[in-house]
């Protein structure tokens, strides 16, 4: 493995791992945009923009660009997430200058008013069919609870009312604010040859402007709060708890991540034994959120009618147990084999190695090996842990249920 960086005169960065031995290849284009950007009025406008680059550019229109990743082979998606936006390809090493070039062209795009119209109803589609899963509604609702007049509160997909209002122009002079080279990041990752790639990159993307993107950060504990809702048409009850935790760039992440295996990983965690083996919830699930200067542990729950008082009153007995007696050795060790062995799994392929490197740039601006992070969670001790639950305090925490309208429980 070798890592290789440059960066443009206007502040877009290059990074990559070049791996010869490797079939494929991978190229992602990370920007540093999501929902925590967005003025409330102009909500879900970042995933709305994902939508519109694959509607093509004045040069191709929607029908092209998919016959142009077709033809090469590609594994191509993208995802908008609170905080970031993300444009990636897996494919054949000789294809990945025809797909990154693609991709480039692809970030200005012609945003045509058919194309808007025909991606609003599209979005507003997946509005209403969001409505129709309460597992993903008792999410969003809770992480709004959880950070109430805070940015990482803000749903990504937006709402029927921001959705149906966004214009082209407003889109297009998002695109200009936040689209822009000194807040994203060009990633390659497998068998590639790095000059190449970076002089395509270099003779595409130099004359790009940059502009100011500040972004409002700070560690955020959470409101605390606790809301119950009745609706309609529901058989089982869904709960969402939030705590705080540490963010991206803190280096107990890892004592973080281990944590929430711990408590509430699918298989074997103190979730798993004390409320799904024994039936008391369908399901119990815990996980780590490292966000940008701030971080969460969610949880989700679910439950038949009338028993979310019952799963709720387990769930703080478990954590009323963790802060007085802590956690032990095996229980650290078994939560150790299953996160680094799903790392190593993931990267083991240039596509999965591709987020890993992008990420760690993107928030820490550091280049970290597989065995650099396997070292860094080998190294967690079960007096870290310990030390994180007591700091952390898993007994305040901020909690929304959603339940059927005839099914208040206990």
């Amino acid at each position: 493995m070798e890592f290789k960086r440059h960066k443009l005169d206007n502040g877009l960065q290059i990074v990559a791992e070049l791996n010869p031995s490797a079939k494929s290849a991978a190229v992602g284009l990370f920007i540093k945009t999501g929902a925590r950007d967005e003025p409330d009025r102009y909500s879900g406008i970042s995933h709305f923009l994902e939508h519109m680059i694959f509607k093509g550019t004045e040069r191709l229109d929607a029908i092209a660009v998919n016959e142009a990743f077709d033809r090469t082979g590609a594994h191509f998606n993208a995802f908008t997430t609170e905080e970031n936006t993300v444009y990636y390809a897996a494919v054949l090493p000789e294809y990945l200058e025809q797909v990154t070039a693609l991709w480039i062209e692809l970030m200005r795009p012609a945003l045509r008013s058919g194309d808007l119209e025909l991606e609003r109803q599209v979005i507003l589609q997946e509005i209403a069919m969001y409505k129709d899963q309460p597992d993903r509604q008792v999410l969003e609702q809770c992480r709004s609870l959880h950070y109430d007049g805070h940015p990482c509160g803000k749903i990504v997909i937006g709402t029927d009312k921001t959705v149906s209002s966004l214009t082209a122009d407003q889109i297009r002079s998002y695109l200009q604010q936040r689209y822009v080279p000194n807040n994203m990041i060009v990633a390659f990752a497998g068998n590639l040859d790095w000059d190449r790639c970076c002089g395509l990159v270099e003779a595409s993307c130099s004359q790009w402007q940059s502009a100011d993107t500040d972004r409002q950060v700070g560690h955020f504990a959470g409101t605390m709060k606790s809301q119950w809702e009745d609706r309609d048409g529901l058989s089982c009850e869904h709960i969402c708890l939030m705590h705080q935790a540490v963010s991206a760039q803190d280096q107990r992440r890892f004592m973080a991540a281990l944590l929430a295996s711990i408590v509430g990983d699918d298989t074997g965690s103190r979730y798993y034994w004390h409320l799904v083996d024994n039936a008391t919830a369908l399901s119990a699930t815990m996980q780590y959120w490292p966000m940008d200067g701030t971080g969460a542990l969610c949880s989700y729950l679910s439950c038949r009618k009338g028993m979310a008082r019952k799963v709720l009153e387990v769930t703080e007995g478990i954590f009323e147990d963790l802060y007085t007696k802590g956690i032990g050795q095996q229980e650290l060790e078994r939560a150790k084999n299953k996160i680094i062995s799903a790392l190593v799994i993931r990267d083991e392929v240039p596509m999965g190695r591709l987020i890993d490197i992008a990420m760690n740039w993107l928030y820490l601006g550091q280049y970290r090996t597989i065995e650099q992070e396997v070292r860094d969670l080998r190294s967690v001790t079960v007096e870290d842990i310990n030390r994180l639950i007591k700091e952390l305090d898993l007994r305040r925490f901020t909690s929304y249920v959603l339940r059927p309208a005839n099914g208040k429980g206990n």
